[in-house]
């Protein structure tokens, strides 16, 4: 399997070497010096010269060290502001959203000048010509065009963000309103120049677990399976603890935790007549407190699996550092937005692999073992699996109820959902949001294409452990209150 773009590579190298530093206790002396490492000294390699290299590293240094890129970032922010914008990364990208092209026929009709209300589209002997002077970018030239031949290109940040949080500032450059934002991730993946990055939170981790072994564990997203070529949870959860953490848990075990609550949550609701939404996705809760405050009182009160299991742990341990990791980056802004004092950190799998690299791992040479979870806490990565989930400990509980399910497979569909729910129009039970089309497997920082992933994650997901209350029992989650206030 291929890595997705080069702009990972670019990536790679800064958090392999942040990570190197960060184990040898080096990285306050050797930091500053990272960009020159990975340049060539004279000739540029990716951008037009080094000066601007440089300081694109330099700023994605930052970021992987857990601050901001610029010193002078113009932008207001919080600590809960997980994505950013590398300012000298970005391009730019002059694109002309309404343009001709060759495909124009220079036809007799000229269905586009007559859609156009404000006079911008010219004809000539070489076609239509849109005079940008006068356009509104309102797209009716190329509704009205009978060959296609006019396009509205977005720019990829632009069009990636499900909410309208990135625009463009006077410069023509990124910016993101961090009021709308949902730290979804999705402009991070859909930047082709990786102007677009999210704060680490890795050397937090690799200093815990220097200075605490004993209490630093790690929990892993089911949606890891597959992302590390075909080194299985039990592989990986070995894998991990040669890092260094004290113990490795399946996230998946939180998923059949969540499961057994949200079922008892839709069951009551369903008597009492109302609707509900599901938890687990973090961007998709914050869709919801940001954009759809008017249903905030329908959410599931429960956590998520990440919560779930992080109590869990802390059961057990109470001087438990927890650190969570899968391919998620609004599970960083959950994090630090709700769940600081409870979970330590959240990385990302490239964080991950760079660990990985450093300490010269391969997660595929371990040997494999048991996994405690069901597969349908496993199936929580993906869409559909966090529903089907509800619903088997629903059959479990041997109630009559058929509960209808809305399931919304990313952002575009649980906005629709969340609208029909706000006028009072929503027909189902319950809604499953996920923020990632497909679900986590295709989280915005996953290692690999998810076809090929996703044939390693099938193919381990159906393991024989099916009952989810008695699973859940047998691990010791049973008895955890995962529920969060959030209702009135």
């Amino acid at each position: 399997m291929e890595q997705i773009t080069d702009v990972n590579q670019i990536k790679n190298a800064v958090l392999y070497k942040i990570a190197e530093y960060t184990y040898e206790g080096t990285l306050e002396e050797k930091y500053e010096h990272i960009p020159y490492e990975i340049t060539d000294p004279i000739e540029p390699t990716f951008r037009c010269c080094v000066y601007r290299e440089r300081e694109i590293l330099r700023q994605r240094v930052r970021l992987a060290m857990g601050r901001l890129p610029s010193e002078l970032h113009y932008r207001k922010t919080d600590n809960t502001q997980i994505v950013h914008v590398m300012l000298a990364a970005c391009e730019g990208c002059p694109i002309d959203r309404i343009t001709v092209t060759n495909n124009c026929q220079n036809c007799l009709a000229k269905r586009c000048m007559k859609a156009c209300r404000f006079d911008a589209i010219i004809h000539t002997p070489n076609g239509a010509y849109i005079d940008k002077t006068k356009c509104k970018n309102c797209g009716a030239c190329a509704k009205a065009c009978p060959y296609n031949a006019i396009v509205d290109i977005e720019r990829p940040c632009i069009k990636a963000c499900p909410v309208g949080a990135v625009d463009m500032d006077e410069h023509d450059l990124a910016k993101i309103d961090e009021d709308k934002c949902i730290n979804c991730g999705q402009c991070v993946s859909k930047c082709p120049f990786g102007a677009i990055g999210a704060a680490s939170m890795m050397t937090n981790v690799i200093n815990s677990i220097l200075h605490n072994p004993e209490h630093t564990y790690a929990m892993i997203a089911p949606s890891i399976e597959g992302q590390f070529g075909t080194a299985t949870i039990p592989q990986l959860k070995k894998a991990i603890i040669d890092l260094g953490f004290k113990d490795c848990y399946e996230v998946a075990l939180g998923g059949d935790a969540v499961a057994w609550s949200e079922a008892e949550e839709l069951i009551e609701n369903i008597k009492n007549g109302n609707k509900m939404t599901t938890s687990c996705c973090p961007a998709f809760y914050n869709m919801i407190m940001k954009h759809y405050p008017e249903v905030k009182d329908k959410m599931s009160t429960t956590g998520s699996p990440m919560i779930a299991s992080a109590k869990a742990i802390r059961a057990k341990d109470p001087l438990a550092e927890v650190v969570f990791i899968g391919p998620c980056i609004a599970k960083k802004n959950e994090v630090v937005a709700r769940y600081l004092g409870e979970i330590s950190a959240a990385m990302t799998l490239d964080e991950l692999a760079a660990m990985f690299a450093v300490k010269k791992i391969d997660p595929e040479s371990y040997d494999g073992g048991e996994q405690l979870a069901t597969r349908y806490g496993k199936g929580f990565a993906r869409s559909g699996g966090v529903s089907a989930a509800v619903m088997k400990v629903v059959e479990e509980k041997g109630s009559e109820l058929k509960p209808k399910v809305k399931v919304c497979n990313g952002a575009a569909e649980c906005k629709i959902a969340l609208q029909m729910l706000k006028l009072g129009r929503l027909n189902e039970d319950i809604i499953e949001g996920m923020a990632c089309e497909g679900g986590c497997v295709n989280g915005p920082m996953r290692r690999y294409d998810l076809i090929d992933s996703k044939k390693v994650f099938d193919k381990n997901v159906n393991v024989d452990n099916t009952e989810i209350i008695n699973t859940c029992k047998e691990n010791g989650y049973g008895e955890l209150n995962i529920h969060v206030h959030r209702r009135g």
